[in-house]
């Protein structure tokens, strides 16, 4: 079973998934963010188990650690990291958040 949310990361200059980019979980309040998980993706730009297997409705946030991912491929980008704020609603069973990335332009949705 995956987790209440997951991720799939493509790199759009290359063609192929961003395996290796490190990507974090947070629950978001009115002054305050707390971390919940931390995971890293998948040869295939996969992450299938970010977090807890339920989450409670509110507001969430994945932040993508996309300047390090660049760095790796010594390649020069202009988002240090990505931050996708969503919201969680009752009754939902389960959030994909994938992300489309190059070093100057992103784009995520929501996913199935």
């Amino acid at each position: 079973m995956t987790s209440h949310v997951t991720t799939h990361v493509l790199d759009a200059v290359s063609g192929l998934p961003a395996a290796g980019v490190a990507v974090s979980l947070w629950s978001v309040g009115a002054d305050s963010a707390a971390r919940l998980a931390d995971a890293t993706t998948d040869a295939d730009g996969r992450v299938k188990d970010l977090g807890p297997k339920s989450l409670e409705p509110g507001t969430y946030r994945v932040t993508f650690a996309t300047g390090d991912y660049f760095a790796a491929q010594e390649v020069a980008t202009f988002y240090p990291s990505i931050t996708i704020d969503f919201t969680v609603e009752a009754g939902r069973d389960h959030y994909h958040v994938p992300c489309l990335l190059s070093p100057f332009a992103y784009s995520t949705y929501r996913g199935s």
